[in-house]
């Protein structure tokens, strides 16, 4: 044990007995929440407390990984979206030069791991409750609601960093006897990626199994979303296994959702939490509880984030998809705003999904729908070698955008025809990246990508750079950590 971190947790020993909250201290400096109660104590003493704590989990949603940084990563790190704007971290991520210091990086870290130890604070303490008022039933839904965040936070963090610090527990006492294991807890080792999977989806069967149908809105973990989680995990996890993938999309698909009739139903702000939504964050409007996410990628006042690329408009125009085209991407005249090196000023693109972007906006964010989940099921058929049955889930997809049939007949063909799908279908909702990811296409995909001219991008995506760094702040505080190969 390194002097320093000793020096520092017999520190917060001091600071921990004239205080009453040690939440106070750890968060700000390691993004470990930790809360200041004895380890025979119970934590959260009335129901209402209780579900406070799992709405303070839920409200994290609403934080600026969830508003921006997800589109971010999904987007401007693959081909849909150029970074905009002016920020040079996110000029990293868009073209694969991330380096520790990345303030993005940093942020992201220690956003998602503040959620999932809110998420263990539930998991651990909500079943020692014992006011009457929370039943048994009410405590096993909570359990499995916070399990699905955790393993929600868990699946970004192993895709984006691999290997990774596993936290399930929350710190209740500090003192000199129990320093080892508090420092194990502030200061931990990384997982492996496979420890990480297993655990997540050990959490999203604990969801699956208790958490409820259905919820007065979309916003709320369900087990409809816990088993399309499920099976974007299966078909993430190497190796993928498409047994369990199509086993769980056809879950989700007897669930109770349906396609919109219109695909602009989706972005039109008149259908939200419709039936071909299964996870969407809710947002009600005014100065508390706005959107000011749908600020950064819309409107005139500042060059925005993520602006559409020339080669996801090609892709629109060459499929003649001017249907998803228009409802994703919407061209505006920004002269003598700013100026830009892949767009004239004339005709410039913004992200049109999330069109009502002027403050307090109320535009909800969706982030598992059902089409996501049959096109998934159409990728595990074909890999199961049931070409007929994926092009019948592809053909549906397109027939509600008025494209003609898949012509792919093929194995290999319909692995293409099912990547485009996706591309176009899912444009802008955070998924494109970690598609090319899981499916091992990025590296040819992204150093292939033109500008509107024809002419290479001069992206050099290599095999180290599949993972993000740890957060250089992370590696200073933790002797524990080693930093990722290639940084």
């Amino acid at each position: 044990m390194k002097i320093k971190h000793i020096f520092y947790l017999l520190a917060a020993i001091v600071v921990l007995q004239s205080c009453e909250d040690f939440l106070d201290i750890k968060p700000k400096n390691y993004g470990i929440p930790v809360n200041n109660t004895s380890s025979d104590s119970v934590l959260y003493k009335t129901a209402s407390e209780a579900e406070a704590a799992l709405g303070g989990t839920y409200a994290d949603f609403k934080n600026e990984y969830f508003e921006l940084d997800y589109f971010v990563n999904g987007d401007a790190q693959a081909d849909d979206a150029y970074a905009g704007a002016d920020n040079p971290d996110n000029f990293q991520i868009d073209d694969y030069k991330i380096i520790a210091t990345n303030r993005n990086v940093s942020r992201d870290w220690v956003y998602l791991y503040s959620t999932i130890g809110k998420a263990n604070r539930v998991v651990n303490n909500v079943p020692k409750v014992i006011d009457p008022a929370l039943t048994a039933g009410r405590k096993t839904e909570m359990v499995a609601e916070a399990s699905f965040i955790r393993a929600f936070c868990y699946f970004h963090i192993v895709q984006l960093w691999g290997d990774a610090p596993l936290q399930l527990k929350d710190l209740k006492s500090l003192s000199p006897e129990t320093l080892p294991e508090v420092y194990e807890q502030v200061f931990p080792p990384k997982a492996s990626t496979g420890e990480i999977y297993a655990q997540i989806i050990l959490d999203l069967e604990t969801a699956a199994a208790g958490a409820p149908a259905t919820a007065v809105h979309k916003g709320f973990a369900t087990k409809g979303a816990a088993n399309a989680l499920l099976a974007k995990v299966y078909a993430t996890q190497e190796p993928h296994d498409w047994e369990k993938v199509n086993d769980y999309c056809q879950a989700v698909m007897d669930g109770g959702y349906s396609l919109l009739p219109e695909y602009d139903h989706l972005w039109d702000n008149e259908h939200e939490n419709s039936a071909e939504s299964i996870f969407e964050v809710n947002y009600f409007g005014g100065s508390v509880d706005h959107n000011w996410g749908t600020q950064m990628f819309r409107g005139l006042d500042w060059k925005k984030f993520n602006v559409p690329t020339n080669d996801l408009v090609a892709a629109f125009d060459a499929e003649g998809d001017a249907i998803r085209k228009n409802s994703s991407i919407v061209f505006l005249d920004v002269t003598g705003k700013w100026s830009d090196n892949h767009w004239p000023q004339n005709h410039y693109p913004f992200l049109n999904k999330y069109r009502y972007f002027v403050s307090p906006s109320d535009q909800n964010y969706i982030f598992i729908r059902l089409a996501d989940i049959m096109l998934l099921k159409a990728e595990a058929l074909n890999e199961l070698g049931d070409l007929p049955g994926a092009k019948s889930l592809v053909d549906q997809i397109r027939a509600r955008v008025d494209l003609n049939p898949t012509p792919a007949n093929s194995k290999e063909a319909m692995r293409l025809a099912i990547e485009k799908e996706r591309r176009l279908e899912l444009a802008f909702e955070g998924h494109r990246w970690f598609d090319l990811r899981r499916t091992g296409r990025a590296i040819p995909v992204i150093n292939a990508v033109k500008d509107g001219s024809g002419a290479s991008l001069g992206y050099n995506l290599t095999e180290t750079r599949l993972v993000w760094p740890v957060p250089q702040a992370e590696l200073d505080k933790n002797v524990n950590l080693s930093q990722n190969p290639g940084y």
